[in-house]
């Protein structure tokens, strides 16, 4: 088994009564930093169940202004009570100075960073203090992205391997964000995502995600809200095909459904990984 769910509040009753059969589940870091409480108690319930699988919006990686202490502290006792089986956050930034010399600070939204040589330098050494001090390698996904910078010099997927091959992390690979991207862009979706995908270094993929989309106004938004969308089944059998079975979550935030349904979502992954492998039941 291969395919997980995001494990958020509304379900964790149902979900650690009943423990279904899933590889594994994934929580938001943030979520958990209190050193105590009845969301602590929660998440060493699943701990119990299933391998969990850590994901954070709030590293900031991109900014300039470097990662948070504070954060990067509380993140490192998560890490270190849950001992989880993965830990990623996103290819943003969300940080900056007010002023020289004054405090960093937040913008609640992940940020688009530039893809350029200054900008991979400075993930790079915010991805590597991460790494060092939570003594393992992260996991670093791919943003749906509204706008683009008008400096992007290096290819998204060459600017993943690049930071891949300077730190040692690895790709969550958000295959809803690219499609999402693809469709802003125009023109024929699903190739554009598995063309990224081709390109990108498949030793690097750790960890895939899937979740569904709005296309129902003048941009598609990537809103975690609903199934997953035709399009990215299709990127997805690709990606199967040309990375081979990864640790595959589906990602379901806003208008959450009933767990019955995000089961059925993670079951349809599970067999989409068994088609695009042409892996054959026994007789």
């Amino acid at each position: 088994m291969h395919t997980g769910i995001g494990l958020r509040q509304p379900h964790y009753a149902a979900a650690i009564d009943g423990a279904p059969a899933l590889a594994f589940v994934e929580v938001h870091s943030e979520n958990f930093f209190a050193d105590g409480g009845a969301a602590l108690q929660v998440l060493n319930a699943a701990r119990e169940r299933w391998p969990v699988s850590l994901h954070g919006v709030g590293l900031a990686l991109g900014s300039a202004a470097g990662v948070d202490p504070w954060h990067l502290e509380r993140l490192a006792r998560l890490v270190e009570r849950i001992d989880p089986v993965r830990v990623s956050d996103h290819a943003s930034f969300a940080r900056a100075p007010r002023s020289r010399g004054a405090p960093a600070v937040h913008a609640n939204d992940l940020l688009p960073v530039a893809f350029t040589n200054a900008s991979l330098a400075i993930m790079a050494a915010n991805v590597q203090r991460v790494q060092d001090r939570l003594k393992r390698p992260l996991l670093v996904e791919n943003l749906s992205a509204y706008l683009h910078w008008a400096d992007d010099r290096i290819a998204e997927p060459e600017f993943f391997n690049a930071l891949a091959r300077r730190t040692g992390c690895g790709l969550l690979l958000d295959v809803n964000n690219l499609v999402v991207n693809a469709l802003n862009e125009g023109g024929d979706a699903v190739a554009k995502a598995c063309r990224w995908i081709d390109a990108v270094d498949p030793a690097i993929v750790g960890e895939i995600h899937l979740a569904g989309h709005d296309a129902s106004g003048d941009i598609v938004i990537d809103d975690h809200g609903r199934r997953v969308q035709p399009p990215v089944w299709r990127a997805f059998g690709h990606a199967v095909a040309r990375l081979g079975a990864r640790p595959t979550l589906i990602e379901w935030d806003t208008d959450l459904p009933a767990l019955a349904v995000l089961l059925d979502e993670a079951a349809l992954a599970e067999a989409a990984i068994t088609r695009a492998l042409r892996v054959e039941e026994p007789a």
